[in-house]
């Protein structure tokens, strides 16, 4: 049968005295297993935190001296999944040594709490998710800034008789488990009674040895004893398996062949590997199998030693002016590469700041899981404010500013134009004038003012004649750069028929107005136009004539009668005529 005993990672300060002096002065000796070992050979001096010689009046004594510390590197307790706010679960006990009260006791999830004299209890009513969380107690100096640091353990399942927590100097009842043919015992890391094994046919399930990453060591760490009941009869050599063993990465665990220690010989880095699987083996000295080999599965405990990573640092969004609050602009997106089922990798997002703060400093909200920024408030107004320039921290620990690592990104949100200014004539009437008989003249430059964005469908200029021109004479067409109406004559006008037209036009743009808005009485105005005499030559009604006469007409006889009309009916002018001949003998 195999024996594991489960170890508290701190180095336990051990002075070996010599053998002569430890019967001479009859050193007490502790009784723990590993302690009865050296009880043998009468030679051990165990204290908590180490021994100190020291001789008063010729006599040689003992006295501990005072290390501060944790009195376990962790500690483990059995609790129910629901936990009430305020119950406690468990005591975590720290020497500070006398008169070193700087001491300041803290977790690191926000779930739990630890009083000053080391008692953890729930913050608010929790709902233990898996079969155990894990998390850090450290102790600091807040003069020296110096750190300690505990693991604690909360195991989910029915109540066993224990105390909370490991303690040192002392050997828990449940501790020894009466051997059982063909059973493997397994690691619990706190003092059990048997309660607390579960039968799985005729193997003991083995729970995970739980090793935190980034350990300040020094190592190697004992993990683990393995110890198989039949060394008190034949000489055991252990070894171990498997990735993190004999497999790359190679030697991250070893193990003492003669006592079945395992170590750990460096920090781990779960971000690297989060598990690791190994295989105990147990043989005698002619490497002949002693016991079945057993499984070790070995977690590393997530320690919060990376900071929330933005996809991008500059994010660009952008949203309608007008918006109503509860808008959607844009999403931002941080990465925590910590274990994201812990506080350590559970990221929250806030806005630090926002520029320009017209014409609220809260014109935009995020959500603090998703990364969602929204609208908060109204008036978001393109002509006023074109874009926003806004800081946005991600902070992990659920967003603890106290104990999370923080990250910044910038997200830039251009307020998008929408046709919210109707255009506007610049005066209320525009005059011109035209000559007669002219096409594509320009008669007319009409200006308008459109404070929507330029060169857009919002801002271009549509200009129609809504009435005095009834014939179609004139048409506005648009100049693309300036964005005027130039009123261009395209059917000849007639001085004698119109010496001047009254138009009324409207201006609108290509887009329609926005939702709610209404059209201008300045997008109206009124355009005269003179139209201009110009000489006219007199014409003929009837250009051709043919005129008969017979052989032997007198000289003077009247053949016939031109009549000539003069269009400029408002010029008094005189005609003159003129003959040409053409003879035609028929």
């Amino acid at each position: 049968m195999v024996w594991i005993h489960s170890y508290r990672l701190c180095q336990v300060h051990r002075i070996h005295l010599l053998l002569h002096i430890a019967l001479l002065f009859r050193f007490p000796c502790s009784s723990t297993p590993e302690q009865q070992y050296h009880n043998k050979h009468k030679s051990c001096c165990l204290f908590p935190f180490g021994c100190s010689l020291q001789a008063h009046n010729g006599d040689l004594t003992v006295r501990p001296t005072c290390k501060p510390g944790f009195s376990e590197e962790d500690y483990t307790a059995l609790i129910s999944q629901n936990i009430m706010e305020g119950q406690k679960l468990l005591k975590v006990k720290f020497s500070d040594c006398p008169g070193n009260n700087r001491i300041r006791l803290e977790t690191n999830n926000l779930d739990f709490k630890v009083r000053t004299d080391g008692t953890i209890y729930a913050a608010h009513q929790v709902q233990i998710p898996l079969k155990q969380t894990v998390f850090m107690v450290t102790a600091w100096d807040h003069q020296t800034l110096e750190r300690w640091e505990t693991m604690v353990r909360l195991l989910v399942g029915e109540k066993t008789q224990h105390n909370g927590h490991k303690q040192k100097g002392k050997k828990n009842a449940s501790t020894d488990l009466a051997p059982q043919p063909s059973d493997t015992l397994i690691p619990w890391r706190q003092p059990q009674n048997s309660n607390g094994l579960r039968r799985q046919k005729r193997d003991w399930v083995i729970p995970p040895i739980n090793v935190p990453e980034n350990s300040r060591g020094p190592f190697p760490q004992q993990l683990v004893r393995i110890r198989s009941d039949k060394d008190s009869e034949i000489h055991i050599r252990y070894s171990i398996t498997g990735v993190g063993a004999d497999q790359p990465p190679m030697e991250v665990f070893s193990i003492d062949p003669v006592s079945g220690r395992m170590y750990v010989t460096r920090p781990m880095d779960r971000e690297e590997r989060a598990s690791y699987h190994l295989r105990a083996h147990a043989v005698d000295m002619n490497g002949n199998k002693v016991e079945n080999p057993i499984d070790l599965y070995i977690y590393v405990i997530d320690m919060n030693d990376n900071r929330p990573e933005f996809i991008n640092q500059v994010y660009n969004g952008s949203v309608d002016e007008g918006s109503k609050p509860g808008t959607y602009v844009m999403t931002v997106t941080a990465n925590d590469a910590d274990d994201s089922t812990t506080a350590n990798g559970m990221v929250r997002y806030r806005i630090v700041t926002q520029t320009p703060q017209s014409p609220s400093q809260n014109m935009f909200t995020i959500n603090s899981e998703t990364g969602d920024i929204v609208t908060v408030a109204a008036g978001l107004d393109r002509e006023k404010v074109q874009q926003y320039t806004v800081i946005v921290q991600a902070t992990d620990m659920e967003g603890n500013l106290n104990y999370g690592l923080s990250n910044t990104a910038t997200a830039i949100i251009t307020v998008t134009d929408v046709n919210d200014n109707p255009p506007e004539f610049t005066a209320s009437t525009y005059s011109g004038e035209v000559p007669e008989n002219r096409v594509e003249v320009v008669v007319a430059n009409l200006t308008v003012m459109d404070r929507d964005q330029p060169h857009s469908p919002n801002w271009n200029a549509v200009y129609r004649i809504i009435s005095g021109d009834p014939s179609g004479h004139f048409t506005i067409r648009t100049d693309p750069v300036t964005n005027e109406g130039m009123v261009t004559v395209v059917k000849a006008v007639d001085y004698e028929m119109n010496r001047a037209f009254m138009l009324t036009v409207m201006v609108s743009n290509q887009a329609p107005l926005a939702s709610g808005i209404q059209m201008s009485f300045q997008s109206t105005a009124g355009v005269t136009i003179s139209v201009t005499d110009i000489n006219e030559a007199p014409y003929f009604p009837t250009n051709h004539k043919l005129i008969r006469l017979e052989e032997g007409v007198p000289t003077g006889t009247a053949l016939t009668t031109f009549s000539a009309v003069d269009p400029d009916r408002f010029m008094q002018q005189a005609v003159r005529w003129e003959t040409s001949w053409t003879k035609e003998v028929v």
